[in-house]
């Protein structure tokens, strides 16, 4: 791109192109020769005029650089720096992970004494959501997001009563048992004073990795919400079913716990993460004359077409804009916020089953106030916790990278999924307080062909030689309404593993809030395919072959990481053969010897399946599955993983290029 200029019957060609120090010096020293031939001619090195041109091109390089760094670093798919990434990213609706708590479902147990023979149910305690275990390894706290109410047992919320103590044949106490879920997680309050109003005052919480904003209330006992807009002032609000606050839903409080109500709320806060992965508490602006109070929308703030109400049907609308307000909600003033939290989670709060069981905190409510205080103490006493399965979901932040593609997906989708990528970017946007996803892969559903032929064909002998299935006789087609979720998690040695039900839970509840109406989603497993990988190697003359052949390993150990693999990825058995061949004193990969018998192939697959040795369980025919030197997947969706990398990634040196045999 260039520009002519005209001046005192001169033509002047200014080439915006050239941006870097010698252009910049180039251009200068030509334009000093063509129009300034007799003013200036002395182009040495050392001359004072050379001095002055490369000055002025040392600060046109760096400006240029500046420049050009500025405005990259102003495009979210170009931006490199987190503290740009991130706000960029927030700017668009999309809030980083800066951690994952773990999730469990827990045992809790508590004794009642007999009654003629019978559980006295009077004495069965109502644990509220909030209390607090401990793992016996490492400290690791859980907090229950539920409260557990021992004096009802419904289908969705079950109890269990067995004879725990007895005199004579004769019950004296039962144990009763429910489940209840909770998230890993450290419990801190902090305390902000407020004096006179400040628009949009901003607060920052001293601890980062903050994973839920638990409570915020002030001096009043006025509850502040987090909202994701301070432009929008409504939020789902759930009150205890009972008789005082909705008499006419309180016979469903067995199946219905909680009511949720849509309530506006002027007093509200958004957060969002600084570079640091610290949470900054950002409030409103101004003074609102509206208390709270339960929306009741109205149609003519939307356009209903009734005689005489206006319409606006025609016009392109945010179905919620007539529940937003530009008052941006209220700033605290004269006042001290009380703000409780959860911080931590993370990998390592993946615990192993019956591992938690300490209790540190627990409130108790009872109904019956007539009673024992010995035995009511005694019940109280007898509350423990443990954890049958092993905690899952816990997990790190995101890198930057994965900020930036997940933030651009994000956007893309426009708050709804519609396509396979929009639902693969909601499962990895789960909100860390619900559980962490590993792997996602979505198929659509099918179903059988009713009236196909194969139906009720047999699979024959000649079938099962041919590799033909029992699936594969019966047409299917696709089912345009529903679709196959396939994901996995990580256990706390970072390797793949089944999610947990309260994890598929809460992604199934978090999808139903962008899924369209008529479409369905059926939350699976993925097959993991574990193997064992075999290789053999020539060293170079001069290279300490256990040090060549432990960079071998490592490098192997690299390249089968559970986080570079995606279901449905398949070994391609020269990658690995590159691989091995970049690193230093390798001479060449050679075929490894393998119970005896010399391999055919450089790398050796084998499928690790038995679940006595820790494995999934998951036979699979590798042989078959490797067609020219490509290693694929089952049909059913599945990912290959080495979960024992230090046992089961074996390499040997056979010698080296003298010939000098191991």
């Amino acid at each position: 791109m260039a520009r002519i200029s005209t001046k005192k019957n001169k033509v002047t060609t200014i080439n915006y192109l050239n941006k870097d120090f010698d252009d910049f010096r180039n251009n200068l020293i030509e334009y000093a020769k063509t129009y300034f031939p007799n003013t200036y001619n002395d182009f040495n090195e050392s001359s004072p005029g050379m001095m002055f041109i490369e000055m002025a091109s040392y600060v046109g390089d760096v400006l240029s650089y500046y420049l050009d760094s500025q405005f990259r670093e102003s495009l979210l798919p170009y931006a490199e720096e987190k503290r740009n990434v991130y706000n960029i990213a927030q700017a668009i609706g999309y809030k980083p992970k800066v951690t994952s708590p773990a999730n469990i479902v827990l045992d809790v147990f508590q004794t009642v004494p007999a009654l003629n023979g019978k559980p006295d149910y009077r004495y069965a305690l109502t644990i509220k959501a909030g209390a607090r275990v401990e793992s016996e390894t490492n400290g690791t706290t859980f907090r229950t997001t539920e409260d557990v109410n021992f004096k009802f047992d419904t289908p969705s919320d079950g109890r269990t009563t067995t004879i725990f103590e007895s005199d004579g044949g004769t019950p004296t106490k039962f144990l009763l048992k429910k489940r209840v879920k909770a998230e890993s997680g450290q419990i801190v309050k902090e305390f902000f004073s407020f004096d006179n109003a400040e628009k949009y005052k901003e607060i920052k919480l001293a601890n980062a990795d903050v994973i839920e904003i638990i409570s915020c209330t002030d001096d009043d006992g006025n509850t502040w919400y987090e909202v994701d807009s301070l432009a929008r002032d409504t939020i789902f609000d759930e009150v205890e079913n009972n008789s005082t606050n909705d008499p006419t839903s309180v016979i469903s409080r067995d199946v219905a716990p909680y009511i949720l109500k849509l309530k506006k709320t002027s007093r509200r806060f958004t957060t969002f993460i600084n570079e640091n992965d610290e949470t900054i508490l950002r409030f409103g602006a101004g003074v609102s004359d509206n208390p709270d109070e339960e929306i009741i929308p109205n149609p003519d703030s939307v356009g209903s077409n009734l005689p005489g109400s206006p319409s606006y049907l025609t016009r392109a609308f945010d179905p919620s804009n007539f529940l937003k307000t530009k008052t941006f909600g209220l700033a605290p003033a004269n006042t001290t916020l009380t703000i409780e939290y959860s911080y931590g989670g993370g990998i390592d709060d993946n615990v192993s089953s019956n591992d938690v069981t300490v209790k540190t905190q627990t409130v108790f409510q009872i109904e019956d106030q007539n009673l024992s205080s010995t035995l009511v103490q005694s019940a109280k006493d007898s509350v423990s916790f443990n954890n049958p399965k092993p905690a899952t979901g816990g997990g790190g932040g995101e890198s930057v990278r994965d900020v930036r593609e997940n933030a651009l997906a994000y956007y893309q989708a426009q708050q709804r999924a519609v396509t396979k990528e929009d639902y693969i970017v909601r499962a990895y946007s789960l909100p860390a307080k619900y559980g962490n996803i590993a792997k996602v892969h979505l198929v659509q559903d099918d179903q059988l062909n009713k009236t196909s032929s194969d139906l009720d064909r047999k699979v024959t002998q000649s079938d099962v030689d041919n590799g033909v299935t029992v699936r594969q006789l019966q047409a299917r087609i696709p089912n345009p309404l529903a679709m196959n979720m396939y994901t996995l998690g990580y256990d706390s040695n970072s390797n793949l593993k089944p999610l947990s039900e309260v994890v598929k839970q809460n992604l199934k509840t978090y999808l139903s809030q962008y899924r369209l109406v008529t479409d369905a989603i059926n939350i699976k497993d993925a097959y993991i395919i574990d193997i064992a990988v075999d290789f053999a190697i020539l060293t170079k003359v001069g290279f300490n072959k256990n040090d060549v052949l432990l960079r071998c390993i490592e490098s192997v150990k690299d390249y089968f990481d559970a986080s570079r693999w995606q279901i449905g990825q398949p070994i391609i058995l020269s990658d690995i053969v590159y691989q091995l061949s970049l690193i230093d004193g390798v001479s060449t990969v050679v075929n490894p010897n393998i119970n005896g018998e010399q391999s055919k192939d450089q790398i050796v697959i084998t499928n690790k399946f038995k679940t006595t040795e820790g494995y999934s369980g998951n036979a699979f025919d590798i042989k078959s599955a490797t067609i020219n030197g490509v290693v694929y997947t089952a049909l059913d969706p599945s990912i290959f993983q080495v979960k024992y990398p230090d046992t089961d990634i074996r390499g040997t040196v056979v010698g080296d290029t003298l010939g000098i045999t191991e």
